[in-house]
């Protein structure tokens, strides 16, 4: 009971960090960001936007996060704070996990960008893209792993499966969760190159696109399962840190 409790206690931290960040980031700069529809004025004082921001990242993603905790369990998932799970484990490994997946990022990026023509994708000026990073590793994991990998691989592989197949079952909703994940994508990729219809999209960046947020979700995935969320988060945090943060200011 204590390990659950633990680990309930660290996912609470969690959801409310990420509340905090995403209220915080009202008030960050944009940079080469702010595209032309962002810089009209606001339906409401930045500190009115700041508390509803903070109210939904608590109830959207702490309700949805908890279901998919729920789900994490039943299925054998590592928790949150697994005491089977050593540091090394849930901190060490992801972290030069993410570090090589963000090097891969600029590789293909500036690989891909010259078939594109329209150059590397851009990034948020310090110190947005640390704020960034560490709400997108918590509540794009929360969301698109811990929720919806957890839930459907219990709805389907538990539920309706009655236990069989949970392996294929798992590639087959994380593949998922990579499409759903880089769709996600898509309109802030657009707003960043300017581009007002979905047909605009090169290919090329289509393919980058679904190729980069594709690697992140697998891996992330495999270390939700084996690491427990924090690992997941992890791998994400620190993939972002290279790509956003560092290649970002350079």
């Amino acid at each position: 009971m204590r390990r659950l409790d633990t680990s309930t206690a660290v996912f609470a931290g969690l959801i409310l960090l990420q509340a905090v960040l995403a209220s915080i980031f009202v008030y960050l700069p944009q940079g080469s960001l702010q595209a032309p529809a962002m810089t009209q004025e606001l339906p409401a004082a930045k500190p009115v936007i700041a508390a509803a921001t903070f109210a939904l990242v608590l109830v959207l993603y702490g309700g949805m996060g908890y279901l998919g905790l729920w789900c994490a369990r039943r299925l054998g998932f590592a928790d949150v704070w697994d005491p089977k799970v050593t540091n090394r484990q849930r901190f060490l490994i992801p972290a030069l996990a993410g570090l090589a997946i963000g090097i891969f990022f600029i590789a293909a990026d500036s690989v891909i960008g010259r078939l594109h023509g329209l150059g590397p994708i851009p990034h948020p000026p310090f110190p947005t893209s640390l704020v960034a990073s560490l709400n997108a590793g918590i509540g794009e994991e929360v969301l698109f792993r811990l929720f919806f990998v957890s839930f459907w691989l219990w709805l389907v592989a538990q539920v309706l499966l009655k236990g069989r197949a949970v392996r294929p079952v798992f590639w087959i909703v994380t593949a998922f969760s990579a499409l759903f994940f880089s769709a996600a994508h898509v309109p802030g990729l657009m707003m960043l190159f300017g581009l007002q219809q979905f047909g605009q999209l090169p290919v090329a960046l289509l393919g980058e696109l679904l190729l980069l947020n594709g690697v992140l979700s697998v891996i992330a995935a495999m270390y939700l399962r084996s690491y427990g969320l924090l690992a997941a988060a992890g791998v994400h945090f620190w993939t972002d840190v290279v790509w956003h943060v560092i290649w970002g200011a350079m």
